[in-house]
């Protein structure tokens, strides 16, 4: 299972890399199912994981000019504070109602990248007319509350929210997540270290295959369409989303979320594609008929 835990804390890593996030959202049921920890010691080692992960990514992104640093600081600085307040409340919250929260944000977050926008030009929102101060710090204390209570690096949240709300392209939300990352989950890590242990040689062998996977991410990047890329995260987020709801809450929950979620999957790339069995097209063409026979 040791074995098992490392060679997945690499694809860890490796999705960090390259989506900015997910880190966690795999990190948490790695931690809780394969190396068998409970909840909360899996939330506060998955926090100190994706941490130094995201941190030593973030060096990589940022060589590459893929970090905008005025925001990913004033999102962290903020992020920090509600990721430790959220550490601190998580004492009082039992472990499976965290990770069920957990499930139900990955949910609503999937829907909004897939529905998606159209982000503004990386010079635009560095002139600051699409990145307000004020929403920035609201933003990164409502994600990093997030963070500290489930223990989410908050990359499934911070990514979007650039990309969505401050209208970054996805190269640059994705290096900018990994500062954003860093900073909160070391916030919430010692908010939780002060009511939970942790296994410190686990993490340890878990964090150093996941920023190995980390930097391989990293150099994948620049290699992969930026909405593909957004796509991809979406539609990863919801097939893990329905593992936690099968394990917390009952399998069926999760079979069906995954069915639904499949099914979903390909009447959007059979849309996209102008196959002949996308249900847009099978309306459209019945608009006519409906017509002619009124």
């Amino acid at each position: 299972m040791i074995v098992l835990t490392l060679a997945l804390a690499v694809v860890v890593g490796i999705t960090l890399g390259i989506l900015g996030g997910g880190g966690s959202i795999l990190t948490v049921p790695l931690l809780a199912y394969v190396a068998g920890m409970d909840a909360k010691a899996a939330i506060a080692t998955s926090l100190l994981v994706v941490g130094v992960t995201s941190a030593v990514g973030a060096i990589s992104h940022a060589k590459a000019g893929r970090v905008h640093w005025r925001v990913g600081l004033i999102f962290g600085a903020a992020g920090m504070t509600g990721a430790y307040l959220g550490g601190l409340l998580a004492r009082f919250i039992p472990g499976t109602v965290l990770l069920i929260g957990f499930a139900l944000m990955m949910v609503a977050t999937a829907i909004a990248m897939l529905r998606g926008r159209k982000p503004a030009a990386y010079g635009e929102s560095r002139g600051g007319h699409s990145l307000h101060p004020v929403k920035i710090i609201a933003e990164g204390l409502v994600v990093g509350l997030v963070t500290g209570l489930v223990g989410a690096g908050g990359g499934f949240l911070v990514v979007p929210a650039l990309v969505l709300l401050g209208g970054l392209p996805m190269p640059i939300a994705v290096g900018t997540s990994l500062v954003v990352i860093a900073l909160k989950s070391f916030a919430g890590l010692a908010g939780y270290l002060s009511t939970v242990q942790i296994d410190w040689a686990m993490a340890g062998m878990v964090t150093v295959a996941a920023v190995i996977g980390g930097l391989l991410g990293a150099r994948m990047t620049s290699l992969v369409n930026p909405e593909s890329l957004r796509k991809a995260f979406g539609w990863f987020v919801l097939i893990m989303s329905s593992v936690i709801f099968a394990q917390e809450m009952h399998p069926a929950l999760g079979i069906a979320t995954a069915a639904v979620t499949v099914v979903a999957g390909v009447f959007s790339y059979g849309c996209s594609h102008g196959s002949s069995w996308c249900p847009k097209r099978f309306l459209k063409q019945r608009e006519p008929l409906e017509s002619a026979a009124s």
